[in-house]
């Protein structure tokens, strides 16, 4: 088959001759345009429609101007860890006496002093007990009213002697008041007298002495006078 039957047209003609009639129909179609005026309104129909484009054109989008990323937060300083100390060498026993070694003794370690415990103080003294109260004592009394002690008698004699004076005797009374003993505790400077008054005191009855509040036999003075009137 020949290169021309190649480019052959379903009818018969071939693609040179259809390309040359368009050409020429164009060339013809135009010049008739020419002069009818109608490429004259074409061009005035094109144009608004260009300039219609251009302004229906949609905006353009605002520009947007990208915001700088936050600075990332400062790393955190690492702990400080305190190096290891170096391992101290060990020291390896080794079994096997040197020669001509020293043969030492081993002494023990003697024994801690026994630790002393503390010595308290010693306690106070305790206090002296109070001393007890005074007794109470009340001594006999022989100048109640009741007791009807008559006066000694003075001696006749002693009268016309003119003796006189005061006699002291030392009674020892006893729980019911009654005299026990009667000495004289100072004599009158007469026999006389000091043996009236004795017999007399004798007679007498007395207030027990009280120590206490409880009756006790006591001894006690007695004053007896022998005045001249």
């Amino acid at each position: 088959m020949s290169h021309p039957d190649r480019f052959a047209t379903p009818g018969g003609l071939s693609r040179n001759t259809v390309i040359v009639g368009s050409v020429v129909a164009l060339h013809v179609a135009g010049l008739w345009a020419l002069q009818s005026g109608l490429l004259r309104k074409a061009a005035e129909v094109i144009v608004p429609a260009e300039l219609l484009t251009e302004f229906i054109a949609p905006p353009a989008p605002p520009k947007v101007t990208p915001q700088p990323p936050a600075p990332p937060p400062p790393p955190k300083p690492a702990p400080k860890v305190a190096p290891r100390p170096a391992p101290m060498p060990v020291a390896i026993a080794d079994p096997t006496p040197a020669p001509n070694a020293p043969t030492g003794i081993t002494t023990p370690q003697p024994p801690a002093p026994p630790i002393e415990a503390p010595v308290a103080p010693p306690a106070p003294a305790p206090a002296p007990p109070a001393p007890p109260a005074p007794p109470k004592i009340e001594l006999p009394s022989s100048d109640a009213a009741y007791l009807n002690n008559p006066k000694p008698s003075y001696p006749a004699i002693s009268k016309r002697m003119g003796e006189q004076g005061k006699v002291v005797l030392r009674v020892l009374i006893g729980i019911d008041g009654t005299p026990q003993k009667v000495e004289i505790n100072k004599s009158s400077g007469f026999d006389r007298l000091d043996r009236q008054a004795q017999e007399a005191v004798m007679r007498w009855r007395f207030v027990p002495g009280k120590r206490n509040g409880v009756p006790e036999t006591m001894w006690n003075l007695v004053p007896v006078n022998f005045v001249l009137e």
